[in-house]
């Protein structure tokens, strides 16, 4: 018995329908990134581990799809590493290539490789898969595209400002209103760690943090105290478990509890130099918020923080997400290069739009157009008028097979194609063509130019 056919969980074929409603998506959000003046890149699909292991905590590294070496990898194996079961010494025998995590980390090391050739700052977009190795669940894939914006080369904060700007355009461009571009900065979270004396602990900690939304306030606590900070510490964080209220009247209270952070006092400047900026330009639909707790995990952002949530009525977690990190191309060996980058996740975007309704009726590329395939004479006078209807710019094709009209307009009905065109031999000898509209039943005999403008 032949294999039942399958994909690997948390991986998805598509459609053509989906497929035409996804590259909607892509070429939304690829002309705002031009419009910014954004500059496209591509990086190849897997990289050496050395490149990717260590830049994006431990749980990432987890994460990440190993590889195995070509031909006999076990030749090389680490063989103490494997009679002890240390998984990590025996990956790193047997494994020097992994299947990228994100766009960021490869944009890094191609800013280092091609350092000579570009100008900076140095705008890019990258818009390619990503793997992880993550539990599959709605909205949460293992294969998944990142649509990413990033410059380097610039400190300014005008480039924060741009980003929220660049979401708050997409989003409206994509009519999905309500959305809700959350924002925090680095060094607000490290001023809290000093305060409550887990300076040592700043990973543990916003990793942790990152989870609120998620486990909630007492499992968030749990963790850390299993991380070794203290009680004591913990209780000064009730504060930020309740702040709310407008992003200013946060900025104040914030203000308070740093009062002894140099680098959190920092952190608050950053934001309120950036809330500034949006209040005096405005948005078009979407909203800033400041949100104290939000982390997002990943060692390498130091200054501002961004994730962006969907509307409140759709359940689903964050549709974009990214930040400030100054530190990201010196793993690479060229230091002093500060970054900022925002990501939009294709296919969450996708979900939220799908149940929302907002995919535009006019989204596939459907066939306009069937001409019915009556013979061999007639199907060449009716490709001369597909050939006219293409440079034209309709979608137009023949039905390939001579078969019977029942089959062929069954055909046309199945892919939703909204004209048929009849081709027989007082046509042709007329130079005309009958087309009929699938909807209406309506037959009409036209000559070409007709038939293009009508359908056009």
């Amino acid at each position: 018995m032949a294999q039942k056919p399958s994909i690997p969980k948390g991986t998805r074929d598509f459609n053509p329908e989906q497929v035409a409603k996804r590259n909607y998506i892509f070429n939304t959000i690829r002309g705002a990134f031009e419009t910014f003046g954004f500059l496209p890149i591509e990086t190849p699909s897997f990289e050496n581990s050395s490149t990717l292991m260590g830049k994006y905590g431990e749980e990432g590294d987890r994460l990440i799809f190993k590889i195995l070496n070509s031909g006999d990898y076990l030749a090389k194996a680490n063989v103490e590493a494997y009679d002890s079961k240390d998984s990590n010494g025996l990956t790193s025998s047997i494994s020097e290539k992994a299947l990228r995590y994100d766009l960021t980390v490869p944009f890094a090391r191609y800013v280092v490789q091609h350092q000579n050739e570009i100008e900076l700052p140095f705008k890019r977009y990258q818009i390619q898969p990503v793997w992880r190795a993550d539990r599959p669940q709605k909205g949460r894939f293992r294969e998944f595209y990142q649509c990413d914006a990033d410059v380097v080369g610039s400190k300014s904060l005008w480039q924060e400002v741009e980003f929220i700007q660049l979401y708050d355009t997409v989003f409206s461009a994509l009519k999905l209103e309500g959305v809700t571009v959350k924002i925090n900065n680095r060094k607000i979270l490290s001023g809290i760690a000093e305060v409550i004396g887990a300076s040592d602990k700043l990973i543990d900690f916003t990793v942790s943090l990152d989870k609120l939304d998620k486990i909630g306030e007492e499992k968030v606590k749990e963790e850390m105290l299993s991380k070794g900070i203290s009680e004591e510490g913990i209780d000064k964080l009730q504060p930020l478990f309740t702040l709310s209220g407008s992003f200013e009247s946060q900025i104040e209270s914030l203000k308070s509890i740093l009062s002894t952070s140099e680098e959190g006092l920092k952190g608050i400047e950053e934001l309120a130099f950036i809330d500034a900026a949006i209040s005096e330009l405005g948005l078009t639909t979407a909203t800033l918020q400041l949100d104290v707790t939000l982390a997002r995990g990943l060692n390498y952002y130091t200054g501002a923080i961004f994730e962006v949530s969907a509307p409140a009525e759709v359940k689903i977690g964050s549709i974009g997400g990214g930040g400030r990190y100054d530190d990201l191309t010196g793993i690479f060996g060229m230091k002093d290069v500060s970054g900022v980058g925002i990501s939009f996740g294709l296919d969450r975007i996708y979900l939220v739009l799908e149940e929302l309704n907002l995919f535009p009726e006019a989204v596939n590329n459907n066939v306009e157009v069937l001409f019915i395939n009556f013979g061999e004479k007639e199907a060449l006078f009716s490709l001369k008028a597909i050939i006219a209807l293409r440079q034209a710019g309709v979608n137009a094709e023949l039905y390939p097979d001579a078969t019977k009209m029942k089959k062929q307009m069954t055909h046309a009905n199945k892919r939703n194609i909204p004209y048929v065109v009849l081709v027989g031999d007082e046509e042709i000898n007329s130079n005309t063509y009958t087309l009929k509209n699938m909807v209406t039943g309506e037959q009409n005999k036209v000559e070409l130019p007709e038939l293009i403008s009508y359908i056009n």
